[in-house]
């Protein structure tokens, strides 16, 4: 599921304020943040993304 560009453009990392990219697949869709020191990676369920530093995991 792909998210509307309009939403990408004003959703930033609750953690670090840096743009958010879209990541993972389309079964595990994810949104990363591009914050150098940071880079955690959200969940997006159900077409929903989840921007909580708890539910956000450190990429791999």
């Amino acid at each position: 599921m792909k998210l509307e560009s309009f939403l990408l453009e004003i959703l930033v990392c609750p953690q670090c304020r840096a743009a958010l990219t879209e990541g993972g697949g389309e079964e595990q869709p994810e949104l990363v943040c591009t914050g150098e020191s940071c880079g955690l990676v959200y969940p997006v369920r159900d077409g929903i993304p989840v921007l909580l530093v708890d539910e956000a995991r450190r990429p791999a």
